[in-house]
Order: C-alpha cells, then structure tokens, then sequence
C-alpha cells in the first residue's frame, strides 16, 4: 500500500505539503494540490484512518442515532446522511435507539467508546439521555428540534396548511385527526398548522394522537368506526396513513370512496398502497446534507449561534382523496 512518503517522492515535495493536501488545508499551491491528488491516485494511496486517529485525536467517524429503523422514514433519512457523509470521507456508525430513551443511552455509550467526531441525532422524545453530558462532541439535531442545538428539518407548519388548503380544495370541512405524539415538536407543528390555517371554515370533528409507528390504539379504532362524522381523515405520518387505510379496507370501507386520507412525509410507501397515497414530501436528501455540512461545521471548531434550518414541502396528489364539490 502506498504511504505518504511514496507520493512525496513521486511528486518530489515534502511530506508535510503532501499531509497538507490530503488533510485539506489551504496552505499549498494550486497547481501542487493537483500533482499530489493525481499522484495519490495513480499510487492507490488509502488514508490509514487508524494511524490519524492515533496521532490526531480525530476518528473521521460520525454517529447517526434515529429513533425507529422499522419506520421506513428513517433509513430513507440515513441514507441521505451517509451519501453526503462518505463523499466528505466520514464514517457513519448507526444507531436504532428502538422507540427507548434507554436505546438512545445505550446509542451514545457506545458512540463515546468509539469515540465518534460527532453526532447526528433524530430525538425520541423530549427528555436528554443522561449521558449526553458526558459527551464533549458537536451534536446536530435532525427532523425533531429542540431547545440548545443546531437542528434541519421540514417546515411542518407550511405542510400543514398546504393540507389543509388542499382539503378546502377538495370540499373536505369535515375532518378527524389521527395526530401524532403530543411530546413531539414535530408532530405539532403539523398539526397545528392545519387547525389554525382556516378555523372558520374547517372543523376538526375529532382527534386522536397515535404513535409514529403507525400503530393504531383504541382511541384511534373507535374514531375510525365514527367515520361517517368526517370526510377526510388527516394521518400525522405515512404509516399512521397507511394503518388507518388498512384497517378501514378490512372493515368494508372504500379508501377515498367513503371516506378520504391523507399521510405526511412520503415514504417509499405512499406510491405502492392501494389507493396511492396523498401526502407531504420532505427533502430528505437537502435534510441529509445540511446535518453533514453543520456537523462538519461544527468539527472544525468553529464558532456559531445554534441555528435552526428549515427546508420547504410540497403536497404530492395522489389518489386517496375524493372530490366533493
């Protein structure tokens, strides 16, 4: 395997200018940068990441803990991350906390051992890992914002109202709610930003809150059994969506005939049920690579605000809708 003595022999500088190349540093001329990166190439030089990390402190390695890899929201979200991760030459360790703050613990004890750059973390709930404390390295927030982090995620509040803009469209003022978690930032901003875009004119004839996993509860089952009191069923999420579709079809209602439903994020899923879902898209690959660059960002040492991105959405019109008017 070459090494960096190898190129700079071949190149004929010093191996402190090839180290400053291939670290990225700024102190090398143009024309050099360029000689030693072909040269790296041609040699089939490989960055011993053990060896830097020995001698740097620094593993080139980033955490990504998500809350729930059964929910096919979040390896589409962790496959954005590592995408951008790996062309920045990151290592991405993933962590499935299980829905469990006790997970999530366990996630960033064994982050710390292996003594990761820094993290990306999608939060379960609204409590800190005790641990976290303990943890000296960059953290950024993704899709669940909370108070003291960086944080990229979705503008729920704008998918909201285009749901509900959207209901109004359709003739739909009668409308259940299968919200999500009430301890979710996220999960209320999308809701409320469907309550609160046209009060006058919609009236929200339930609501029940449901988990993201989709699984519906009691509360939820007894509302879909009063379906006749709503035209159109607003899911906080696609599973929830997806779930509440099945259950109505094993029950002899017609999915948008009788009643309607529309999800929230777009999952893989949404195009292969029958009816095609009507949804909210979030950019999850701009999300990915926002968290990347922040984290990056922030590994640099460099000094910042926390700040809070947001990302647009669209309505994607599909077909579990019904026109009323």
């Amino acid at each position: 395997m070459a090494t960096i003595k190898d190129i700079a022999a071949a190149v004929g500088v010093s191996v402190a200018t090839v180290s400053n190349v291939l670290n990225g540093r700024p102190n090398v001329g143009e024309q050099i940068r360029q000689k030693v990166l072909r040269v790296a190439k041609e040699l089939g030089y490989s960055p011993n990441r053990a060896a830097q990390a020995m001698r740097t402190g620094r593993t080139r390695a980033i955490g990504l803990v998500l809350p729930d890899l059964t929910n096919p929201f979040f390896p589409e979200l962790a496959q954005a991350v590592e995408n951008t991760a790996r062309l920045a030459g990151l290592l991405v360790c993933l962590i499935d906390s299980q829905g469990t703050a006790e997970g999530e613990s366990d996630g960033f004890a064994l982050l710390m051992q292996h003594a990761v750059d820094a993290v990306i973390w999608c939060p379960v709930g609204p409590s800190l890992p005790a641990n976290l404390r303990f943890f000296s390295r960059p953290v950024v927030l993704i899709d669940r914002p909370r108070p003291g982090y960086d944080v990229v995620h979705s503008d729920y509040l704008m998918g909201g109202r285009l749901l509900a803009e959207y209901a109004l469209k359709m003739g739909h003022t009668r409308v259940g709610l299968l919200s999500g978690p009430k301890n979710l930032e996220s999960a209320r901003q999308r809701r409320d930003g469907f309550v609160k875009a046209f009060p006058r004119e919609i009236k929200v004839v339930w609501e029940v809150h449901v988990n993201f996993d989709g699984v519906l509860n009691d509360a939820a089952i007894a509302a879909l059994k009063r379906r006749k009191s709503a035209t159109l069923v607003v899911a906080g999420n696609d599973l929830i969506a997806v779930n509440a579709m099945r259950w109505l079809a094993e029950h002899g209602v017609r999915v948008p005939d009788d009643v309607s439903v529309t999800g929230f994020d777009n999952i893989r899923w949404t195009e292969v049920v029958t009816p095609r879902l009507t949804t909210i898209a979030q950019p999850l690959g701009a999300i990915g690579a926002k968290a990347v660059e922040l984290v990056r960002e922030r590994m640099s040492g460099a000094a910042f605000v926390n700040r809070r991105t947001l990302f647009d959405v669209v309505l994607v019109e599909r077909d579990s809708v019904k026109r009323l008017k």
